[in-house]
C-alpha cells in the first residue's frame, strides 16, 4: 500500500514551529511577511531578510519531531510512504522518514542567487536574533540566499514532479496540519479525488478541502497520526 502524506505548518506548530500567520516575538514582531519572503525584500535589503532566515536555521536546533512526526515515520514498517511537505523545516527527516518532497524549499538549503550554484560553506554562528547580517557571497559575486521559495517564485519543479507522482500513485492521501488555502499544492487533494483516491483530513478546524474529503478526522497531528492507519478501515468505511 502506497501512502502520500501532504503536510502543512500545523504539524510542525505542535513541535513549538511559529507558523507563518503567527505573531514573531521580540526583534520580529513587527515584520512584514512580504519584506522578508519575496525577491523584492530581497533585493532591497539581502541583510535583513537573511539574518531573519538564518535565526529561523538556528531556532530549528532547539525543536523536536512531535508525534505526528515519528508517527509517519514508523508507518515506513508498514507501507511505501511519501511525504509532500509545505513546510520548510526538516521535523519529518530528523523523525525519520525517508521520502520527502519540500514544495517550498528547506531552510537548511542555501544558494547563490545569481547562478544557483547550491551552497554547503560556513554559516555565521547566531546565539540570538539581530537585526541584519551581510549574506555569504558567492565565487561568482552573488549573494547567498535561502533556499526557500518566496512570495511569486515558482516551485522548485523536480520537488514538484515527485508530488504529483506521489499523490498520483497513492492508494491513499492523508491531508495534515494545512489550511488547503495555497496553490498550488492545495491542488494536490483536488488531484488525488479526481483520480479516485480516497483523502483524509487531519485538521482541528474545518478547511476548504473538508466537505470534499473522503473522511475528517478533527484532531490534532500529534494526536490523530499514531495510530491512524489501524483507524483507516472504519474511517473509510
Amino acid at each position: 500500500m502506497q501512502v502520500t502524506v501532504l503536510s502543512g505548518a500545523g504539524i510542525s506548530a505542535e513541535s513549538g514551529v511559529p507558523t507563518f500567520r503567527d505573531a514573531e516575538t521580540g526583534l520580529w514582531a513587527k515584520v512584514d511577511p512580504y519584506e522578508i519572503s519575496s525577491s523584492d525584500g530581497w533585493k532591497a535589503n539581502p541583510e535583513k531578510v537573511w539574518a531573519w532566515y538564518l535565526w529561523r536555521h538556528y531556532m530549528m536546533g532547539s525543536v523536536r519531531p512531535n508525534n505526528g512526526h515519528l508517527a509517519v515515520a514508523d508507518w515506513q514498517d508498514y507501507a511505501d510512504v511519501h511525504v509532500v511537505t509545505q513546510n520548510v523545516d526538516n521535523l519529518h527527516e530528523r523523525a525519520g522518514s525517508k521520502n520527502v518532497y519540500h514544495l517550498h524549499g528547506s531552510l537548511f538549503e542555501f544558494r547563490c542567487d545569481y547562478c544557483q550554484s547550491a551552497y554547503d560553506g560556513e554559516l555565521p554562528a547566531m546565539p540570538e536574533p539581530v537585526e541584519t547580517v551581510d549574506p555569504p557571497q558567492c565565487p561568482c559575486g552573488g549573494l547567498i540566499r535561502p533556499n526557500v521559495v518566496w512570495f511569486g517564485e515558482a516551485l522548485p519543479e523536480d520537488a514538484w514532479q515527485r508530488s504529483v507522482s506521489a499523490v498520483t500513485g497513492a492508494d491513499i492521501v492523508i491531508v495534515v496540519g494545512t489550511s488547503s488555502i495555497v496553490y498550488p499544492a492545495a491542488g494536490l487533494p483536488e488531484l488525488a479525488l479526481a483520480n479516485g483516491t480516497a483523502v483524509v483530513e487531519v485538521n482541528p478546524e474545518p478547511t476548504p478541502l473538508s466537505e470534499a474529503a473522503t473522511a475528517v478526522v478533527r484532531e490534532s497531528a500529534a494526536t490523530a497520526l499514531p495510530g491512524l492507519l489501524q483507524r483507516l478501515p472504519t474511517l473509510l468505511g
